[in-house]
Order: C-alpha cells, then structure tokens, then sequence
C-alpha cells in the first residue's frame, strides 16, 4: 500500500500558504500543485492582472526551490533563454553562461509575446528536462517546472503556441475574475503591503521529490484504463475536432488522476478524478476544425461534451 502522507502533507501546506496571496481559487490552485507534484508544466492562460504571475511565485517561496523569472518580448532570443558560450580570454576557452532556465521553478511570463523561434528554446528542456547549446547537453534541476503565463491570443501583439508547445504543457487553468467578497477582500490584504512579500517556505525541494516518487505509486485499475483510452479515442473521433489527443495527452491525464487521488486521500484512481482533470489536461491539445470555429465551438466546449457522452467502462445504468 503506497504511502501518501507526503503528498498530503505538503499539498495541504503549500495550498494554504498560496490561498493567503491567491484568493479564492482553491481549485486552480489545486491544479497547479497537481501539476507540480506530476512532474508536468503549467499553462496559466488569461488576461493581464489577475495573478498568474503572482501564483508561480507563490509556489516557488512556499517550496523554497530557485526561481528565475522571464519576460518574454517579441526581441528576446533563443540565447536569453538557453544561456550562451562566452570566449574567456584568460583560459582561452570558451566557457558557458546559463540563462534563466536553469532553475528549479521557471516562470516565462507572457509567453505568447516572443516569437516562434524563442518560444521553441524552450521544447527541449520542458520535455527531455535537458538543453544543448553549441552542441553540449546540459541538464536541468531537480524538481523542474516551467510554468508559462499567456493572455488570450486575440490580444494584439501575440504569437499562438503551436501545437507541439502546447502539447509540452501537462495542464492549462484560467484564473478568472474574483468574486466580490474574494476582490473586496484583496483591497483589505493589499493596502499596506502585498501578501506576497511576508509568504514564507513550508516546504523543501526535497520534500516535493518524495512526493513526486509517491504519486507514482498511486493504484490506477484496468477499467479506469480503458476510460482514459475511451476519452482520448473520442477526441480523435469527434466531427468538430481537426487534431485530437496525442498519447502524451493520455499519459498527462493518467498521471494528473494519480496525483488528484492522493491529493483526495487514496492511494487508488477512481473515474470522477478523470472527469474532473479531462478538460484541463486534454482541452488545450486539441485542433477545433474551421468549420467548427464558425459556430463558436472551442476545445474546452468539446472536452465537456465528452465527458458527458463517453461511458465509463463497467459501470451499470442507475
């Protein structure tokens, strides 16, 4: 039986303490420690001002892990991201000056402002945790994440991710607007101070590895197998859909249902931990067809749609 004290120990800490700077959004920050905890990279996708960048910082203090932060331009070059060689007079070698990358909590902030060239800098170390400049590899921390901010493509001035980025992302979450009394209780936190600047670690880099090694260990049965290959062959079916999910979309859902069951307190995956995690695990992989776009059907639309409509494996009609 796989002990999930761990992961219950540090999501409880770590949620508390991002819920004092993050009001009201205990679900997407849920998601976020899923994420986390899945080893995976975070898509934070909404319009400016509504604390995407403040959640990524967040998360880095309360786990004490390194933190660099990148604010991405259309001007910024691949080398501001992955770092460059620098010839050293005095050694007369060349000598490697990382870039922000290397960290353990990596925030690219806006990451639709840079070009398709800058934004594909970051393909490798998301998927193989490695980069290589000059024909050198060199790997990065551990734990790694990367978690990406972008405002809504519509926005002037943006360049879309495409596919192959967005499939890197293991889940996307939109924040939103506050409600009332949350936005009224923002006014009272920030009057003096941001809430932010008094946000101490709960937790250790360390302790997060356990963690990760521990959701790994999760139960997930044959039929709940089946379920997540059901939902994912429907994506590739669906008549509004031009891409489906590729087979990371369905390792993505598989692991993020690990994580969510130990986060709930079992060491067994059950079919509501995919319902609820289908739509920000897979929603964000999938192409909507032209035709579909005309009639105002988006990804997420569909994702909801088929959780709705595929059945779950062995389960009888009430």
């Amino acid at each position: 039986m796989p002990d999930i004290e761990p992961v219950l120990s540090l999501t409880r800490s770590v949620s508390a303490n991002v819920e004092r700077v993050i009001l009201g959004k205990h679900q997407e920050i849920q998601l976020a420690l899923i994420a986390l905890l899945c080893q995976g990279h975070l898509l934070i996708e909404d319009v400016p001002g509504v604390g995407k960048t403040m959640l990524a910082r967040a998360v880095a203090k309360s786990l004490g892990c390194s933190f660099k932060r990148l604010q991405f331009t259309p001007d910024m070059l691949p080398s501001d991201v992955t770092g460059v060689s620098v010839f050293n007079q005095k050694t007369r070698e060349f000598e490697f000056r990382p870039g922000p990358v290397f960290a353990q909590i990596v925030l690219t902030d806006e990451v639709n402002r840079a070009t398709p060239k800058t934004q594909s800098a970051l393909l490798e170390c998301m998927e193989e945790h490695q980069v290589t400049v000059d024909g050198i590899t060199y790997p990065m921390p551990q734990p790694f994440l990367v978690m990406a901010t972008q405002n809504p493509i519509e926005y002037e001035g943006t360049f879309p991710l495409p596919e192959a980025q967005l499939d890197r992302f293991m889940i996307r979450i939109r924040l939103g607007y506050p409600e009332n009394k949350d936005e009224l209780a923002i006014l009272d936190a920030q009057q003096f101070a941001h809430p932010i600047d008094v946000v101490k670690q709960v937790a250790t880099a360390e302790q997060l590895l356990t963690a990760q090694h521990a959701v790994k260990q999760i139960y997930v049965d044959g039929l709940v197998k089946e379920y997540i290959l059901a939902l994912i062959e429907a994506t590739r079916k669906h008549p509004d859909i031009y891409l489906g999910a590729s087979p990371r979309g369905s390792l993505a859902l598989y692991k993020t249902a690990q994580a969510r069951a130990a986060i709930q307190g079992r060491d067994y995956v059950i079919p509501d931990d995919i319902k609820v995690l289908a739509e920000p695990t897979l929603a964000h992989r999938l192409i909507v067809s032209p035709a579909a776009r005309l009639k105002n059907i988006d990804s997420r639309t569909v994702a909801d749609e088929l959780i709705h409509s595929v059945a779950v494996p062995g389960a009888r009609a009430g």
